[in-house]
């Protein structure tokens, strides 16, 4: 009887310590808002988080907040929602050598090297991520345990391997080749029994119409959407004629613009409002910055890309990296680099929607760094509107991933994924390169 008695008590005890921590309440105080739609920012706002969820929002003047609530300052802040990326490579990390990585890696990717990529992009404010190429096994493996809560990281949501016409030698267990329609069909019925959370379709102007269509129709069935690389014109022709649901990349090498005919059909097709927006990442400051990186070098030494590799992979990517300006990688890159603007106003004018996604784990470019460097391109040399870019790494990703309920803008009932940051980042962006406050789901993590 004493022993039930015992074991009542401590499962009530523990009970009541879960319900307490999940109905805790805080409330960031004093910070100038941005909200995810794009409206004026709110002055002196006012946050209540209970629990995992934004229970109110508004300002001091109209909140009384009581003094049982932990209060976290956000006075000479921006607040604003967990940004978003929406192309990152989880199972890379800013390695030069692919074919060494591919070979050696594999067994590292589940258990320290995928997980160690999402810790770094929470770490950095980007509380969701789209990880676009990886293994099957892993790619959900890794999801799940942050998900579970057994894993500290940006809430992924994966595509598990590319789907291209033939996969490259050695690069098997992460690209999966279609043979004709139904092994296209089957590829992705294999996928969505899976519970992947999106198809990467690549090179896809090497494949017949027939077997890009059945690989869409078949995803659409499955309500997931396809993500295509846009890196030549005809896989952008064959991917508009297939209805893909977003585009990866400028691409096009040096070319200095789209040509007038995929002009044309892009412009028919964000026509079309039945379809929704016709969205876009550029993927554009890896190719920008290289020539900086090459010259100063000395920015590759910030450790924040260390975040939970053993010092044996730390040093091997640092070895791999030790001569930017010899990398094949980015020989062509200072011919490119003139091209990039052209073509993202191409886009712009042609009414597409931009989202924020960065090529994240790229050599080089690690997951620490890269979207704050993306946004910072975007804003301060291409000119975009920067409540346009912040827009593009917030409220559309959310919106494109089916989450817009949930996450992507600072909304009673939406999950407390919060980043906040000291100064005015409408004016100076680069300023999300050091995120002072990072909150997802309720939790402080920064």
């Amino acid at each position: 009887m004493a022993k039930k008695y015992i074991v009542s008590s401590l499962l009530f005890c523990i009970s009541f310590f879960i319900s307490a921590q999940e109905d805790s309440f805080k409330a960031l105080v004093g910070g100038t808002l941005i909200d995810g739609f794009g409206g004026d920012p709110i002055k002196n706002s006012v946050i209540i988080i209970k629990g995992d969820r934004i229970q109110t929002v508004g300002t001091i003047e109209t909140i009384t907040i009581p003094d049982t609530i932990e209060v976290i300052s956000t006075e000479g802040m921006t607040v604003l929602p967990g940004l978003w990326d929406m192309h990152v490579h989880t199972m890379i990390n800013g390695h030069a050598d692919y074919a060494y990585w591919d070979k050696v890696y594999p067994p590292l990717l589940k258990d320290v090297i995928m997980p160690s990529s999402a810790e770094q992009l929470l770490m950095a404010g980007v509380t969701s991520a789209r990880d676009l190429g990886a293994p099957l096994e892993e790619s959900i493996a890794v999801r799940d345990a942050i998900n579970n809560g057994e894993r500290i990281g940006a809430t992924l949501y994966v595509s598990g391997p590319f789907i291209q016409h033939k996969p490259y030698p050695g690069t098997e267990a992460f690209r999966w080749g279609v043979a004709g329609p139904e092994d296209g069909r089957a590829k992705i019925k294999k996928l969505a029994k899976a519970g992947v959370d999106c198809i990467k379709l690549i090179d896809q102007d090497q494949m017949t119409m027939e077997e890009l269509k059945a690989i869409v129709d078949e995803a659409h069935k499955h309500n997931l959407k396809v993500v295509a690389h846009g890196h030549r014109p005809e896989e952008i022709r064959r991917g508009l004629l297939a209805d893909v649901d977003c585009f990866e990349h400028t691409g096009l090498s040096s070319a200095p613009e789209y040509p007038e005919d995929v002009m044309a059909m892009i412009k028919e097709r964000t026509a079309q409002m039945n379809k929704g927006p016709l969205f876009w990442c550029p993927t554009v400051e890896g190719l920008y910055n290289y020539e900086y990186t090459r010259d100063h070098p000395e920015k590759l030494d910030n450790d924040s890309w260390h975040r939970g590799l053993p010092d044996s992979v730390v040093v091997d990517i640092k070895n791999s990296i030790k001569h930017p300006d010899r990398l094949p990688y980015f020989q062509l890159t200072p011919v490119r680099k003139p091209t990039l603007e052209r073509k993202i106003n191409q886009l712009l004018e042609a009414g597409v929607v931009l989202m924020v996604g960065t090529d994240s784990g790229i050599p080089m470019k690690f997951h620490s760094q890269s979207t704050w460097n993306e946004l910072d391109v975007w804003v301060n040399e291409f000119g975009i509107d920067p409540m346009y870019a912040i827009r593009a790494a917030t409220y559309w990703p959310s919106l494109w991933m089916g989450k817009a309920n949930e996450v992507g803008t600072i909304t009673p009932g939406k999950y407390a994924d919060i980043i906040a940051v000291e100064g005015d980042v409408l004016r100076y962006i680069s300023l999300l390169q050091d995120v002072d406050i990072v909150i997802k789901h309720g939790k402080r993590y920064k």
